[in-house]
């Protein structure tokens, strides 16, 4: 195999050290339900991660690169989604969730749904993983290769977040605070909405 392993893991790194929805739905999960229920939400945007890395791999993605109207449908439903969850984060800012997961579904689910209805992500790895296939390779098994590097690279970020916020400390506990860190990170998610909503490709 000839693809440049390298620099795409230093890509893969700059993209997850990258904030977006993925990480701003991570961290209110984390403050609101605790580091296990954080690290799954994690695990649910990673794995919409890989479904979209297989897509573009398989050609899929690329069938909504190039509609307009699928482009937008599905930017639509994402940005409408974290619009809602932000929405909720606002309204139920400093109450206390079980620890299984959120009010608006289970933490996995969120983290899936947050990322698959980004169509930027099919886009990104369309544009990106072509670079890193030489023609020598098997295009199908270096897209896979590089879709998992690009997976676990998100996933250990993620995680690092999942698992220190909770750690704060007294501090993010205090009602207060949480109703604060609730309320920003809804507008947050808000925000992202709708610049999701308002974005080109």
């Amino acid at each position: 195999m000839h693809s440049p392993l390298l620099p795409f893991v230093g890509a893969a790194i700059v993209i997850a050290l990258t904030p977006g929805a993925d990480t701003a739905l991570v961290v209110r999960t984390a403050l609101v339900a605790g580091a296990a229920p954080a690290r799954r939400t994690a695990l649910g945007t990673v794995s919409g991660l890989m479904v979209w890395g297989a897509a573009s791999a398989c050609g899929v993605a690329a069938v909504l690169n190039a509609s307009v109207e699928a482009y937008t449908t599905v930017k639509l439903a994402g940005a409408a989604y974290l619009i809602w969850l932000g929405i909720q984060a606002i309204r139920h800012a400093g109450a206390h969730e079980p620890a299984g997961g959120a009010r608006s579904g289970s933490p996995f689910r969120q983290g899936l749904l947050c990322n698959l209805l980004n169509p930027k992500a099919g886009v990104f790895f369309t544009a990106l993983l072509p670079q890193f296939v030489s023609p020598q390779d098997p295009a199908l098994a270096v897209s896979l290769l590089l879709t998992a590097i690009a997976a676990v690279t998100s996933l250990m970020w993620l995680t690092v977040y999942a698992t220190l916020v909770p750690r704060a400390g007294d501090v993010l506990r205090r009602p207060p605070v949480r109703r604060a860190l609730d309320r920003v990170t809804g507008t947050v998610l808000i925000g992202l909405g709708v610049r999701l909503a308002l974005s080109r490709r």
